[in-house]
């Protein structure tokens, strides 16, 4: 389908698009990549009058490390998180989600801002933000504001940023010795969204003893969910193939899934079951190399 006719403007800079985004109202909606807004446009469940690109916008495309912090732009690409030597060598979730982030095509234009601004439980990204306890900085008409991972998502395509508010950094703690995380989802085809994923990042002490675990679900309930139960079961032991069946049983138990067009509520309880063992036992690994 064709979107409804829209206004398009283009901004320069964060002040400018704030600026607009104020001048022409609450229902002007950003853009970076619009690997997300457009097809929602094109099926007629978005109708913006006004869009706002802010594609182009200066000096919000960048992967480091700063400190303690991992920090990576919010017009920082999908590709450009799956190329980039850093995350390959110390955050290999990127590359396990990214790789299955639709197409080339998609993932050349797909910003991570984007892709977490959006608030759908469906996208990849935001179970990964979950899982390594992620801060997002947002920049808006009030200035700037630090909103943790757990206070984002408020539900069904609905965040905590306010009309206005642009996603311009994602900050993640810094990858520690003996960690480990891993990413996977089952879908329908290549490309398409997740049936069932689960992000984990794990990490350990030098005795093996967990410290600190993340748990994110793709897709599983009405927005992206924590397995706050599962990892508490975790957090202070060792892991052992004992726990990571009970966890898998937990997260099964504990998700929210619709029978849709992509299958049953028991068969992703099921399968969500079977992938949180798997990227627990990969992370797992990771964590121990």
């Amino acid at each position: 389908m064709i979107p409804a006719p829209f206004n398009y403007h283009k901004a320069s800079t964060i002040e400018e698009a704030i600026a607009l985004s104020q001048e022409l109202g609450e229902e002007a909606k950003y853009m970076s990549g619009g690997q997300s807004l457009l097809p929602m446009m094109k099926l007629r469940f978005a109708s913006p009058q006004d869009i706002i690109d802010i594609s182009k916008l200066q000096g919000l495309s960048y992967i480091k490390e700063d400190g303690d912090v991992l920090k990576i732009g919010g017009l920082t690409t999908q590709t450009e998180l799956e190329h980039n030597d850093l995350l390959k060598s110390k955050y290999p979730i990127f590359g396990d989600a990214v790789w299955l982030t639709a197409d080339p095509s998609v993932r050349n234009c797909g910003t991570i801002g984007g892709n977490i601004a959006h608030g759908d439980a469906a996208n990849d990204q935001p179970a990964l933000m979950l899982a390594l306890r992620a801060t997002f900085i947002a920049h808006g008409p009030d200035g700037e504001k630090s909103i943790p991972v757990d206070e984002f998502f408020h539900g069904f395509y609905m965040t905590a940023l306010e009309p206005g508010d642009i996603l311009t950094e994602i900050q993640i703690p810094k990858a520690k010795p003996n960690s480990g995380g891993a990413y996977h989802k089952v879908e329908r085809k290549v490309g398409d969204y997740a049936t069932a994923g689960v992000a984990v990042h794990i990490e350990l002490d030098d005795n093996g003893v967990c410290t600190e675990v993340g748990i994110g679900l793709t897709n599983l309930s009405p927005m992206p969910m924590r397995l706050e139960r599962g990892e508490e079961v975790l957090r202070g032991n060792k892991i052992t193939d004992e726990l990571i069946e009970e966890v898998g049983k937990i997260a099964s138990e504990d998700c929210e899934p619709d029978s849709d067009l992509r299958g049953s509520e028991a068969y992703k309880r099921s399968i969500v079951n079977t992938i949180t063992k798997r990227m627990l036992n990969k992370a797992l690994e990771r964590a121990r190399k």
